[in-house]
C-alpha cells in the first residue's frame, strides 16, 4: 500500500513538474511575453521612452542653440522623474537610473558627482516634504556648481468601457538653466497600453 502511495506522489509531481517550462529571451520576446500577461508598466516600456526622450534631446533646437554659445561640455544636476500616476508601485526608479545612465553614455554633459547628488536631492525633499519642486531646487542645484538641471514627471491617464482600457503615459522631461532661470529643454514621451478584459478573465 505504502508503495503505491509513493508512486501516485511521484507520478502527481511529476505531472505538475511538466507544466513548468523556462528559457532564456531577449528583451524584445521578454517584453511580449510580459504583454501576454500584464498591462503594467514593464522594463520595455521604460526603454522606449527613455531612447525617445534621448532622441528628442539630442535634436531640441533649443538646446542645441544653448551648446553652440556654450564653452567645452556643461555640467548637469540630474534631479528625478517623480511619479505623479495612481500607482503607487509604478518603478519609476527604473525610469530614472535609465536616463542617468544614457546622459552619462552620451557624453554630452559633465553629471554632477553621484554622492553629491544624492547629498542634494535628499535636500531638495526634505525642503519640499519630500518632493522635488524645481523652483525651489535651483539654490539648492548651485551648491554643485553645475550649470543645468534636469526634472521631470510620469502621469498616466486611464479610459475604461466595457472591460476594455487605454492607459496613456506621458513621461516628462525640463532642462532648467540654473543661472539664468529659464527653460532649455522641455520634451516628453507617450506610450499607449490597451487591454482587454473578458468577463470571464483575462
Amino acid at each position: 500500500m505504502k508503495g503505491l502511495i509513493f508512486v501516485l506522489v511521484l507520478f502527481v509531481g511529476t505531472v505538475s513538474c511538466s507544466k513548468f517550462q523556462a528559457k532564456r529571451v531577449d528583451a524584445k520576446e521578454s517584453d511580449s511575453k510580459a504583454m501576454e500577461i500584464t498591462d503594467q508598466w514593464v522594463s520595455g516600456d521604460t526603454n522606449q521612452v527613455v531612447q525617445e526622450i534621448m532622441k528628442n534631446i539630442r535634436n531640441h533646437n533649443g538646446l542645441k542653440k544653448f551648446l553652440s554659445t556654450y564653452k567645452g561640455q556643461p555640467k548637469v544636476f540630474i534631479g528625478e522623474v517623480q511619479n505623479q500616476t495612481a500607482d503607487a508601485y509604478f518603478p519609476i526608479e527604473d525610469i530614472n537610473n535609465e536616463l542617468l545612465f544614457e546622459l552619462s553614455n552620451a557624453g554630452d554633459f559633465v553629471l554632477v558627482d553621484a554622492k553629491a547628488r544624492e547629498a542634494l536631492l535628499k535636500e531638495i525633499k526634505y525642503q519640499n516634504d519630500g518632493m522635488v519642486d524645481p523652483k525651489a531646487a535651483k539654490a539648492v542645484g548651485k551648491q554643485s556648481g553645475a550649470d543645468l538641471m534636469i526634472f521631470g514627471s510620469v502621469f498616466m491617464k486611464p479610459e475604461m468601457r466595457d472591460g476594455k482600457t487605454i492607459k496613456e503615459y506621458s513621461v516628462n522631461v525640463y532642462m532648467t538653466d540654473i543661472e539664468k532661470g529659464v527653460e532649455v529643454l522641455r520634451t516628453r514621451s507617450k506610450l499607449f497600453k490597451y487591454s482587454n478584459q473578458k468577463a470571464t478573465g483575462w
